[in-house]
């Protein structure tokens, strides 16, 4: 049995319904992808086990409902949050616009001790749609959004064809571990024995 440390990370991902935060999440962890589409009911998570710089990490990915009636249901899952993950489809303007609701959303929520330097993360997501024709949110209007956001890096993804998901998941976890790791000194311990009984639950979601 190996006795090496590991580390749970818990990152949310936030974004109006239907923009394809479940489709990201199940196909970096399941690597699979399917056209039906249901909406997320209040909450769920999926983890996954990875290596960072010789770290052992379990990064546990929430997927929070983006329907407006389900935002009220934010502040136990948004608690203790490594890294916050915003996704928007490019073909959809107002997916876009509300952007800046989901970072104050999360900040208020979660409050994490210094607003200004807590890791976020944005996808653009469908890129695969109609060969791009659809597009209406440029590369170039996401990343003035991320620069006037104190330059969160941005990733343009497909979870459809696959493009660029595991990149920025790698991305993620990397960014959630740095925030991790300046948090130790406050919550030494905690990551491990949350994890531990995870493991004794069996819980392979």
């Amino acid at each position: 049995m190996s006795m090496r440390k590991r580390t749970l990370l818990k990152v949310i991902v936030l974004g109006d319904s239907g923009v394809g935060k479940t489709s990201l999440m199940n196909q970096y962890v399941h690597m699979k992808f399917t056209q039906q589409y249901k909406a997320t009911i209040g909450a769920d998570f999926v983890t996954t086990e990875l290596q960072i710089d010789d770290r052992d990490v379990t990064l546990q990915i929430w997927d929070t409902a983006g329907q407006e009636r389900f935002q009220s249901l934010g502040v136990a899952f948004y608690r203790g949050a490594d890294c916050c993950v915003l996704v928007h489809d490019v073909n959809v303007m107002k997916s876009f616009d509300s952007l800046d609701n989901w970072h104050e959303e999360f900040l208020k929520q979660a409050n994490p001790t210094d607003p200004r330097t807590f890791p976020f993360i944005l996808l653009g997501n469908k890129i695969d749609v109609d060969g791009g024709n659809t597009r209406v949110v440029s590369e170039k209007k996401a990343k003035d959004w991320c620069a006037s956001k104190e330059n969160i890096p941005y990733f343009e993804t497909s979870a459809k064809e696959d493009i660029n998901v595991d990149v920025a998941f790698h991305c993620i976890a990397k960014t959630a571990l740095v925030n991790e790791r300046e948090q130790d000194i406050y919550f030494q311990g905690i990551p491990d024995a949350v994890n531990e009984t995870e493991q004794r639950g069996g819980c392979a979601c």
